[in-house]
């Protein structure tokens, strides 16, 4: 309770200001947080609307591809060519293409190597500080680079027999047309390329290939994830024309969609998983595992399609043999496959209903290092995904949904995926795997396979804005997780408070290649408010509206962060400018503060009961600590020794009442018309409670007010104030609550709905701050490591273990 915070609430005026806070701003540095972003936004015209659609002239380019490659496990090599027809849907005439050479990237003279930075100590301070460091693995890397070549081979660029000239700047190349492409044309030409694979676990990437050593086979084993294979068309866009962004391995990509015919030449004993659907599986499989294939369509759980025992097999034997697998993809905006003689491949159909694809084949590849974790809940797991997915945005429409267990740790495609957790090896040769292998698998592949939906179906430009596909995939992971029973804590308010209040960021509107720490501010900080827009701004309602209406207008097309934020809007009915502002184009964080509350009853006006109060409450006021410590003494006053000498004002004081209070009562009364009297006399009666809170704004980050009050009789009511209450002034705003009950204490943000980075000031009164504390024996400064040469010179030497090393 309150009651050293009772003050007066005087009727009609002061009660009237009392809503409207006094903007407390120094000359110069106003600062509106609901200024309108159409500022900042592009104008809208005939490509795209002001309502966050594509316009009536909305175009974009096409390219198709018809790619002949073969896998040469024993030099780790992919050679072959590629054809590409290009449409030019745009208005403009194009002299030149720009085709991407994403494996460049891994050329020792690539921008990428070359503006690698060293990640020292803080300081460095010559041989009396701690020594820098270089792992084994930075060493690998640095050694193979040197011994081998990576990035592609450009052997021949041609169109109908005759040489293309043609450039080569970092991960693009420049091809110069004979002609002029105009509008509504399109154009051919064909590529002879060849690249060395790399090892993925040295170099990183998206994909490479994985040595098992301990295989049977002569050598070991090996497996291969293939992205970034082909010399593949630049994006040519209404807003940027030519992308001509250098890819440095963040900033992922921009791509056009189109058909794509591909034949793979692998090892004849290798499985393929690919994007698109097989052609010739009557020339690659056998015919027990057709039968499987047929019977996977419509079972209950996945059929292995090549089972376990068949892949540990095809690792004792190796073979010269080759196998062509032929797979074909409709509208997609790139292809990947993985292929490896280790794989185990289960299949399960799903059943979508609908009209776009009413049945889908859901399926996983991977090792016997996979194991029980995976032939349990990969496959279940893509399912579940399409499911949640098609639920929120739209149906899936491509024929297969595949997981593929390889060396990279999360990566995606149209229609497969590359996911990394996998069983554990015990000395006794079983195979296990702990509850944080199991979360992260289904972690991983949920979120994976909602990548086909943005951004491999919604087109947006990964090479720029890298939060518009794994902020928005982050977010629904959530939703998908949180519907399998499982946390996968990508969007959760209280993942990102560590961040939000961090000096290590930047604006989520900041380019990818630029961004300082990718994992929070391209996940989890749009996947938080994302979340927190769903459930405490707009509610469900509006916002799934709102986003399914976002997905179905940019199904196979390429939205912008603009045509995101105005759909939202739009679509919802709900300005939200003041959230994109704070939340994506700044740094600044959630920290509310109830700094103050004031506990007021209404005056009556009635002297006789007024003064009476205001002489209870001059009374609560603490006694002078003279006058206390007389008392304790037992000392009397003068005029209480000597009682004579008292007069009028000894008996009275300034608050008792005389007729003139009262007679200005009556007149109070016969002044108010009968409406205004019985709204009065109403008020009286009631005697509510009334409180005014007074908050601040300490974070910057303009946000609803969550409110939990707690009443004297241990009820509690919630409320949620919107966030425009601080338009007039986002430092500090005051607000006036009535209640029939008395409040006994005040909470904002309950429950960490807003991600307060302080919820010590959320309380009022103040709570204890609970924490803990720990006894500990000091140790030595530490520092260079003293050395007992003495003594160590009486270690007896070790025999190594390894001859050749």
């Amino acid at each position: 309770m309150f009651r050293n915070l009772i003050v007066l609430l005087t009727l009609c005026l002061t009660v009237a200001s009392i809503g409207m806070a006094q903007v407390q701003q120094t000359k110069g540095n106003y600062v509106d947080k609901f200024r309108q972003m159409d500022e900042i936004w592009p104008t809208a015209n005939s490509y795209r609307t002001a309502g966050g659609e594509p316009g009536h002239e909305y175009w974009q380019q096409r390219a198709d591809y018809k790619i002949n490659v073969t896998l040469d496990e024993k030099k780790h090599r992919i050679e072959g060519n590629v054809e590409i027809t290009y449409h030019n849907n745009s208005p403009d005439t194009l002299r030149f293409l720009w085709v991407q050479l994403d494996q460049n990237r891994f050329n020792k003279n690539s921008m990428q190597h070359k503006t690698a930075t060293y990640n020292a100590p803080d300081s460095l301070k010559g041989f009396d500080g701690s020594p820098a460091r270089l792992s084994l693995g930075q060493l690998r890397q640095q050694q193979l680079m040197e011994d081998r070549d990576f990035g592609f081979e450009i052997n021949n660029v041609s169109q109908g027999g005759n040489e293309l000239k043609h450039t080569v700047v970092g991960t693009k190349m420049r091809v110069d047309l004979p002609m002029p492409l105009k509008s509504g044309e399109s154009t051919s030409f064909a590529v002879d390329y060849a690249f060395n694979i790399i090892e993925s676990d040295v170099m990183g990437g998206r994909g490479g290939y994985e040595h098992f050593p301990d295989d049977e086979i002569d050598g070991g084993g090996y497996l291969y994830e293939m992205s970034q294979w082909y010399p593949r068309m630049g994006a040519y866009t209404d807003y940027e024309a030519w992308t001509a962004k250098e890819f440095l391995g963040s900033g992922e990509f921009t791509q056009e969609f189109g058909n794509f015919d591909v034949t793979l030449t692998v090892p004849a004993d290798h499985v393929v998983a690919a994007t698109g659907e097989l052609q010739n599986m009557n020339d690659v499989m056998t015919s027990e595992q057709l039968e499987r294939w047929e019977e996977a369509k419509t079972a209950v759980r996945p059929v292995y399609i090549v089972t376990m025992e068949e892949a540990i097999e095809n690792e004792k034997e190796g073979t010269n043999d080759t196998k062509t697998w032929h797979f074909a993809a409709e509208n997609v905006r790139d292809f990947a496959w993985a292929s490896s003689r280790k794989f185990a491949w289960d299949a399960k159909g799903y059943d979508q209903g609908g009209s776009v694809r009413p049945h889908v084949m859901a399926m996983s590849y991977f090792p016997k290092e996979g194991g029980e974790l995976w032939e349990k809940y990969s496959t279940e797991v893509v399912i579940h995904t399409m499911e949640v997915y098609s639920r929120v945005s739209f149906e899936y429409p491509y024929p297969v949904a595949i997981s593929v267990n390889g060396p990279v740790g999360g990566m995606e495609y149209p229609m497969i995926t590359f996911n990394g957790p996998r069983t554990i090896l015990n000395d006794d040769g079983t195979r296990t795997y702990t509850m944080a292998e199991k979360e992260f698998l289904i972690g991983v592949v949920i979120h994976e396979v909602g990548h086909f939906y943005f951004p491999m179906i919604v087109n947006s430009d990964e090479r720029q804005w890298t939060w518009m596909d794994e902020g928005l995939n982050s977010y629904l992971d959530g939703v998908a997780g949180r519907e399998w029973d499982y946390d996968w804590a990508n969007s959760e308010p209280s993942d990102i408070i560590d961040y939000m209040k961090s000096q290590n960021q930047v604006p989520i509107m900041t380019q990818s290649d630029s961004v300082l720490r990718l994992g929070p501010n391209a996940y989890t900080k749009p996947a938080t408010s994302l979340n927190i827009l769903r459930e405490v701004i707009l509610g469900r309602d509006l916002f799934d509206f709102a986003f399914k209406e976002y997905s179905r207008r940019w199904m196979f097309k390429r939205p912008t962060p603009s045509d995101f934020f105005r759909t939202m809007e739009e679509a919802s009915g709900v300005d939200l400018d003041w959230f994109w502002r704070g939340w994506y184009y700044t740094t600044d964080h959630v920290d509310i503060s109830l700094d103050h509350i004031y506990q007021m009853r209404m005056d009556t006006k009635d002297p006789d009961i007024d003064f009476g109060r205001r002489r209870d409450e001059n009374n609560m006021k603490p006694k002078s600590l003279y006058v206390t410590r007389n008392e304790e003494e037992g000392m009397r006053s003068w005029v209480q020794r000597n009682r004579d000498v008292r007069d009028f004002h000894d008996e009275n004081d300034q608050f008792t009442v005389t007729n003139k209070e009262r007679n200005e009562y009556i007149d109070f009364l016969d002044g108010l018309d009968p409406r205004e009297r019985r709204e009065f006399e109403r008020a009286v009666d009631e005697d509510k409670n009334y409180y005014v809170l007074e908050f601040s704004n300490q974070g910057g980050l303009v946000m609803p007010i969550l409110i939990e009050f707690t009443f004297t009789d241990g009820s509690t009511e919630f409320m949620n104030i919107p966030a425009e209450i601080w338009r007039r002034n986002h430092l500090s705003v005051k607000k006036l609550f009535v209640f029939d009950k008395e409040v006994e204490r005040v909470e904002l943000d309950p429950d960490w709905y807003t991600a307060d980075t302080n919820v010590e000031n959320n309380h009022y009164p103040r709570r204890i701050i609970p924490s803990r504390i720990e006894a500990y024996k000091a140790s030595p400064r530490t520092g260079l490591k003293r050395r007992n040469v003495m003594h160590d010179m009486k270690t007896e030497l070790k025999e190594p273990k390894n001859e050749n090393r």
